[in-house]
This record gives structure tokens, C-alpha cells and sequence, in this order.
């Protein structure tokens, strides 16, 4: 298939530092290559993939100081609308533009939701432009969303096998967490869990601007107990020992997660995950397989104990079966055979010159058919 990826352009293709859709675009990405598909990626000119690459900005925008990124992605639409006869599929991983720049074209069209869909500022698009196909990366991220719009499938998140290699043991013996200090992440958790179970914890992670308060007021007093290690933010290459070592990930969200990275990381190194019930969270870990689900604290405290005698073979076996980049990549390619079907299914209407020189007789031969897929039932 001839296949363009849309990727946002305010990072790199992989990006350099944080910026899951991106990554996940690079993996989807090098994986149809892999597979043998023509694929031409519309993205930063200083991402780097085995596609062809159609450099829509110099480099990534927040890089370059942009504030607002609206201009550069409709320039960019505009080139794929000039180009989107040379694709059988047109699949964006931005959020809203090319709704109605590209709703005549909807039937090679796709959307990858990324984020969190309860947003009400969106809704008015969401509501109006029904006939885009959307990918959610979790059955729970649908929830907020108008019965109207046209889902096409849910398609989990997979990362390459070897970017968290496996690890068979947990050679640190500490809780890891791993993302963004951020109320809705709950840090304040996974201090708890460490201090109230005797198991040390590492934080890797970030302080945003929007959340430095939170940092300043909850979670810097609560970082110097002796079990509480915090280490800032790390790359991806100090991520695999980080995880891999971990005798589990803490991820004590309190939020609608769309899915989590971080969860399907630790999985690859063979860690546990102790998760809170929320989002995405249960579609994702296999109770008792590939961690622990909890509804409290004394839950989430009493699953330190139960992860160290847990299958790290089995974690990994778990992650294999359900969350590679080749099973992610699988259900997209299904998808995109789903929507070329369903161009050729397609009812064609005779045009009026098929009514001349009388509207009300039909010539023979452009009576309009409908084939077997189309059929009413």
C-alpha cells in the first residue's frame, strides 16, 4: 500500500527528548517499511525514518521557539491535499485540522486519537465532522465522545521488542516511576506505597511549568525520606536499566489515561506493573500476569509483596503476545484494508448525463448497482 503518515510537527520523528505521539508515529512508521509498504512521512525536516521523508518544517517547532503551531500544520495539509492522489491512505496523528480540509476524502482517511478526549472545546468539531474514521488507542479513551462519530477500530499501542530489552531479574530491588511529576500522575502515591511497604523508590521524571506548584507545595517535601530517591528526567538509553531493575513500576494514576507508554516499557523488560484501575489501565495489564490492578492504597501497598514473586518470564510473554510495534502494526494494516474495501463498495449514483435527453428514464447501461458488501441486509 501506498501509506503517508501525518505526524504533529512540534517534535522530531523519533523525538529527541519527551513526545509519545511522535515516538509512536517512528515505530508505526518503520514497521510498514519493514512489512514492504511504500510509506512517505510528513513530518520535521530533521526526524529520521527509513520512509521517505517530506520535510514540512526545518525542525521540530518547540524547538525553534514556536508558541503557536496552527500555520505550519495548515501549510502541511496543504501539500497533502495537493498529494493525497499518490496515497491509498492518508493517516494523521494530529488532532483536529484536517477534519473538514479533508472530508470529501474520507474513505483513505484515518485519525489516531492520541490524547484525552473529554475536552468540551473540542466537541464541536467532533460533533460536526462525523465521517472522519477514527483509531482509539483504548476501548476507555471512546467514553467521552459523541455517539455520532465513526469509529473504525481500537488499535493498542506496540514499541519494538528490543528498544526495553528483557531483564530476568530485578537486580536494583526499587519501585520505579517513570514520566511526569503532575497531580494526575500521583507521585504522592508512590511515595506512600514505597515508604508504607520498606521497598526503596526512584523517581525519573519531569516538572513541567504548569506543574511546578504541585512540585513546590506536595511532592519536594515528601522526596527526602531515606526510600525515596528522586533523579530527574532520563534518556532512553538510561530507561532500559531503569526499568529493567525495578522489582515493579508504580503507576498510581488518578485520571482517564488514553493508554500509557511507560506501562508496555516495563512489561518489554519483563517488570510488573502496580497500576490504579483507571483509564486504559485494565486493557492493558493482565491482573496477576503482568501485575497488579488496585482500587486503594492498602491494595496498592499489599501488591509490593505479591510482584516479587511474580513471573518476570511471564511479564515479558505477556508484552510479546499483545504489545509489540508488529502487532500494533498488524491491526493498523487491518484497518487500512478495512477502509479500501469500503471504497469499493461504494454505491456510484449515475450523473445527469446519464438521464439525457429524458431525467426520467435510466439508460441501460448506467443503472446504478450496488455490490454484494453493500447490500442492505
Amino acid at each position: 500500500m501506498r501509506i503517508a503518515q501525518i505526524a504533529p510537527l512540534s517534535e522530531a520523528v523519533p523525538p529527541k527528548f519527551y513526545g509519545g505521539t511522535e515516538r509512536v508515529v517512528s515505530w508505526i512508521t518503520e514497521e510498514l517499511v519493514r512489512q514492504g509498504h511504500d510509506v512517505t512521512l510528513f513530518a520535521s525536516g530533521d526526524s529520521k525514518t527509513s520512509a521517505k521523508l517530506a520535510a514540512c518544517t526545518p525542525e521540530g517547532l518547540r524547538l525553534l521557539g514556536y508558541r503557536d503551531h496552527t500555520a505550519s500544520h495548515l501549510a502541511m495539509l496543504h501539500q497533502i491535499r495537493r498529494r493525497a492522489h499518490e496515497f491509498d491512505i492518508l493517516h494523521f496523528h494530529i488532532d483536529l485540522l484536517q477534519y473538514p480540509l479533508f472530508e470529501d476524502l474520507n474513505h483513505k482517511c484515518l485519525t489516531t486519537m492520541h490524547g484525552r478526549l473529554d475536552v468540551p472545546d473540542f466537541m464541536p468539531v467532533y460533533k460536526t465532522f462525523t465521517g472522519m474514521p477514527l483509531v482509539s488507542i483504548s476501548d476507555n479513551q471512546r467514553e467521552p465522545m459523541p455517539p455520532t462519530v465513526n469509529w473504525l477500530s481500537t488499535i493498542h499501542h506496540g514499541l519494538p521488542a528490543e528498544n526495553c530489552p528483557y531483564y530476568p531479574e530485578a537486580n536494583g530491588g526499587y519501585l520505579a516511576f517513570l514520566g511526569r511529576i503532575s497531580p494526575e500522575k500521583r507521585p504522592d502515591r508512590a511515595i506512600e506505597m514505597a515508604i508504607r511497604s520498606g521497598v526503596p523508590l526512584k523517581i525519573a521524571a519531569k516538572v513541567d511549568k504548569a506543574d511546578q506548584d504541585y512540585w513546590d507545595e506536595v511532592i519536594e517535601p515528601m522526596i527526602h525520606h531515606p526510600l525515596v530517591d528522586y533523579i530527574g528526567e532520563i534518556n532512553e538509553e538510561q530507561k532500559k536499566d531503569f526499568l529493567g531493575n525495578a522489582l515493579a513500576l508504580a503507576f498510581p494514576i488518578d485520571w482517564p489515561e488514553p493508554f500509557g507508554l511507560v506501562m508496555i516499557e516495563a512489561m518489554s523488560a519483563g517488570t510488573p506493573v502496580i497500576a490504579f484501575r483507571n483509564g486504559s489501565v485494565p486493557e492493558v495489564i493482565a491482573d496477576g500476569v503482568s501485575g497488579v490492578l488496585c482500587e486503594s492504597m492498602d491494595e496498592a501497598v499489599a501488591a509490593v509483596d505479591k510482584v516479587k514473586t511474580m513471573s518476570r518470564a511471564g511479564v515479558r510473554r505477556h508484552f510479546e503476545g499483545q504489545f509489540t510495534a508488529e502487532c500494533m502494526v498488524k491491526k493498523y494494516v487491518a484497518a487500512y484494508e478495512q477502509l479500501i474495501a469500503g471504497q469499493n463498495a461504494v454505491i456510484k449514483l449515475p450523473t445527469a448525463s446519464a438521464f439525457a435527453p429524458h431525467y426520467g428514464e435510466l439508460n441501460g447501461s448506467a443503472r446504478p448497482s450496488l455490490s454484494a458488501a453493500a447490500m442492505p441486509a
